[in-house]
């Protein structure tokens, strides 16, 4: 274990491209699976190419000593992901739809302590700098002193309305590491999953359309419309929501590859294809049923995930009986959706869904805008924004 650095010696900086690719080399032990190292950087190189990821989206940041930012023997690095996102305020006539309008947000991803330098506190303190990096500053605390000076702005980062995690090191890591330190950081939010074995049910496709990677891409950007006017006729109390009055939702949208790159990283190097290439369908008589999906093949059995499900309580039990069909059909055994409202859930109930509460995999958001935390709804908080 090497000697703990003082904190204000250290800063948040852009990683250089040789840090980047050091950042990759120290996850690949603990995440690469059953990728071989050179695999997983070809996969990384393809990924950051992506549309989720190009264009200045994607950076990697790491913690590293000021008077030597670019060196390789940084103290840790995480990955943030700009996104277009939706925040919608409540209405506060019940005749006036919802204020809704199309905000910058960011997703975080990829944090990472080599166990040489874990125990001084390092990913928390990056956490704590991050922040101030993304967001908007007016609704920040002052800057604690004994940081030293503040991270400088970057460009391509900054004005964050929100920010959304997924912790696999339960609760507390993440919350704790708010803009001064301590308490104030992301919270969580939904840790709700649905699980189905696929059973032995067949059925005709009479009524439904069966979509490929590339046919989804215009599904996502109808979605994304579907998802704004659902949020202006959003109601300001449900029995559903994790709060208990919002006073606004947010949402991410599917759309500039934040749905899509589920699939290609899900399966990337390995001998997996679903029955038929087929990675969504579609109600042929209500065009606003559908879902897509990616996979889960590690640990096995392997399980579909649904990354976006759009169906009402009449039409869910066929869409749902649907896909377990191409489950089975390509060797899943099992099939998961995260956070389905409540009244699918009941349904769910009765068609063999089992809905726990899953302790990885955490949804954690952090609100940037006016107000509390406590006060925010994360709407359509489902796989696709992951990352």
């Amino acid at each position: 274990m090497e000697s703990k650095v003082d904190f204000a010696s250290l800063s948040l900086f852009p990683a250089t491209r040789a840090q980047v690719e050091e950042s990759w080399c120290r996850t690949w032990p603990q995440w690469g699976g059953t990728l071989s190292l050179t695999e997983y950087l070809a996969r990384e190189v393809e990924m950051e190419s992506m549309d989720h990821a190009k264009d200045g989206k994607l950076i990697t940041w790491v913690l590293a000593p000021r008077d030597d930012p670019t060196t390789l023997n940084f103290m840790c690095s995480c990955e943030t992901f700009k996104r277009s996102g939706l925040v919608a305020y409540p209405s506060s006539s019940t005749s006036e739809p919802n204020s809704v309008r199309e905000v910058t947000c960011y997703a975080i991803a990829s944090v990472f302590t080599p166990p040489s330098k874990r125990g001084c506190g390092y990913a928390s303190h990056m956490m704590s700098l991050l922040h101030w990096v993304i967001a908007s500053h007016v609704n920040l605390p002052k800057f604690p002193e004994a940081w030293g000076a503040p991270p400088e702005q970057v460009a391509e980062a900054s004005e964050g309305l929100f920010s959304c995690l997924y912790s696999d090191v339960g609760e507390d890591f993440y919350r704790s590491a708010g803009p001064g330190g301590k308490e104030g950081g992301w919270e969580t939010r939904g840790a709700v999953s649905t699980i189905w074995d696929v059973g032995a049910e067949e059925g005709d496709d009479n009524g439904w359309t069966w979509l490929t990677q590339e046919q989804l891409n215009g599904l996502w950007d109808r979605d994304a419309g579907r998802i704004k006017k659902e949020l202006e006729n959003m109601l300001t109390s449900d029995t559903s929501y994790e709060v208990e009055r919002p006073a606004a939702f947010v949402t991410y949208l599917p759309t500039n590859g934040v749905c899509g790159f589920h699939i290609p990283r899900s399966t990337y190097a390995l001998d997996f294809s679903m029955a038929g290439g087929v990675w969504g369908i579609q109600s042929l008589n209500d065009p606003n049923t559908y879902a897509c999906w990616s996979v889960d093949l590690r640990p096995p059995p392997p399980t579909l995930i649904i990354t976006r499900l759009c169906a009402s309580e009449e039409t869910f039990p066929g869409l749902i009986s649907k896909i377990r069909q191409t489950a089975r059909r390509s060797g899943i055994g099992k099939v998961e959706v995260w956070k389905l409202g409540e009244g699918l859930r009941d349904i769910a109930k009765r068609t063999g869904g089992q809905t726990v509460i899953r302790n990885e995999h955490l949804p954690q958001m952090m609100w940037y805008g006016p107000g509390t935390m406590r006060n925010i709804e994360w709407a359509y908080n489902e796989k696709f924004s992951w990352c």
